[in-house]
């Protein structure tokens, strides 16, 4: 099990943004490095960490989209979304990502 914590949202000037994308990129890499053959996410700090749903989907899709551009073999990326609201970011986020960058 990896286990990761990411960053209380404090308005956003406070390194919030590096702080979660390193949560997900640490932990994809060290899943990696273990051998695992697939990792899932929550929306990490979107509950009582308070941080904004639809900006979190955007950190977490971005910066999924480019470990999957600079590594090889990572394991497979699940998603979870426990709320609607947290499915209705992500997929927004996803197609935003999709019609950019041609995935």
């Amino acid at each position: 099990m990896i286990h990761t914590v990411g960053p209380v949202w404090h308005g956003g000037d406070q390194s919030e943004a590096e702080l979660l994308s390193s949560c997900y990129r640490n932990s994809v890499l060290l899943a990696r490095q273990n051998g695992l053959r697939s990792i899932a996410f929550p929306a990490i700090s979107t509950g009582v960490f308070g941080y904004p749903e639809d900006l979190a989907a955007n950190i977490t899709v971005s910066t999924l989209r480019d470990l999957i551009a600079a590594e090889t073999a990572l394991p497979q990326i699940y998603l979870c979304c426990f709320s609607a609201s947290s499915h209705d970011f992500l997929q927004s986020a996803l197609t935003s990502i999709r019609n950019v960058s041609g995935i």
